[in-house]
């Protein structure tokens, strides 16, 4: 048997000499590295549409029509129809990317981690540049802020002790992920423990207006959502005591399934990265994201996100 193979080896060594001396070796290659080529660009997806979908907030439904130019801008550059989704929860729209029914998303930052280890698919390609607003800072990135209502008792971190606490939305980055792994060691490391009650409000709009109106002794927001709540004049910046602040979050991520054909990618990079304020449309859709511009974004700039989930997650098995 042994002495078999031995022969078969042979054979097929002195005829892969022949094959080279002869050039058919080469051509012989080249073939199949071009059909295996064609093969896995036969395998990219290329529907016949394609489905966006957004993370909620409290104006969702205001949202198609911000959306809108953006979906013209889609379409045109991908030459697709553009069908917008609009889901009741994070966790929605990450289920749609893993079930393949969404193609093109913006989540949060947590659930874009927590997407991408469940499907390495999902991968990020852009983010907006937001602009210094209330108590936003300039740039690709926001904070988490701890605020209770200006005028209350609740001017530090430990007179919150036994009170009731807003976070936004398990699948939240600056409303869950990092009070809980960042702030938490201030408070001896587990906030169900050291507040009385900790209450999810659904959205960083309603925990803004929530600990205005003493619905709850404090919360934890994303700056940039709170700057919005200004802006529609529910809640001023000095109606908060802002008690702590988290170090800079990378903005939200759009994204897309890297398993859609390579140019169909590229015209989605383009459609965002290219959103101007010439246009009227689109110069409505940045301002409402406070935004200047598209910046292009890698999996590498979330690997901080990464690391506090990884954190979280070693906590709870100690548990």
């Amino acid at each position: 048997m042994i002495q078999k193979s031995k022969t078969i080896g042979r054979t097929i060594s002195r005829r892969t000499a022949i094959l080279r001396g002869t050039g058919i070796f080469t051509a012989a290659l080249f073939l199949s590295t071009g059909l295996a080529s064609q093969a896995m660009a036969a395998q990219c997806e290329n529907p016949k549409a394609l489905t966006f979908a957004i993370i909620p907030t409290e104006e969702t439904v205001a949202e198609v029509a911000l959306y809108k130019p953006v979906i013209d801008r889609m379409a045109a550059q991908t030459g697709k129809k553009i069908e917008f989704f609009m889901p009741t929860s994070y966790a929605s729209v990450v289920e749609g990317m893993l079930a393949k029914f969404v193609d093109v998303a913006v989540l949060g930052p947590y659930s874009y981690v927590i997407a991408s280890s469940k499907d390495p698919s999902i991968e990020v390609f852009a983010t907006y540049a937001k602009r210094a607003g209330h108590m936003q800072e300039e740039g690709p990135g926001y904070k988490a802020a701890l605020v209770t209502k200006k005028g209350s008792k609740f001017t530090t971190i430990e007179s919150l002790k036994g009170t009731t606490l807003g976070l936004v939305d398990p699948g939240s980055t600056s409303g869950n992920l990092f009070p809980r792994v960042v702030f938490a060691p201030k408070v001896g490391g587990d906030l169900d423990k050291y507040f009385g009650k900790v209450v999810y409000t659904g959205s960083h709009e309603l925990s803004s207006v929530a600990v205005v109106k003493g619905k709850v002794d404090a919360a934890f927001v994303a700056t940039h959502r709170f700057d919005n709540v200004v802006n529609k004049g529910q809640v001023k910046l000095d109606d908060v005591n802002i008690l702590w602040k988290s170090p800079a979050i990378p903005q939200d991520p759009f994204v897309y399934r890297n398993t859609l054909c390579q140019d169909i990618k590229d015209k989605l990079k383009a459609t965002f990265l290219g959103l101007s304020a010439s246009n009227p449309g689109e110069k409505k859709f940045l301002d409402n994201v406070k935004s200047n511009k598209f910046v292009a974004m890698s999996p590498k700039d979330y690997d901080v996100i990464r690391a506090l989930k990884k954190a979280k997650d070693a906590r709870k098995k100690k548990k």
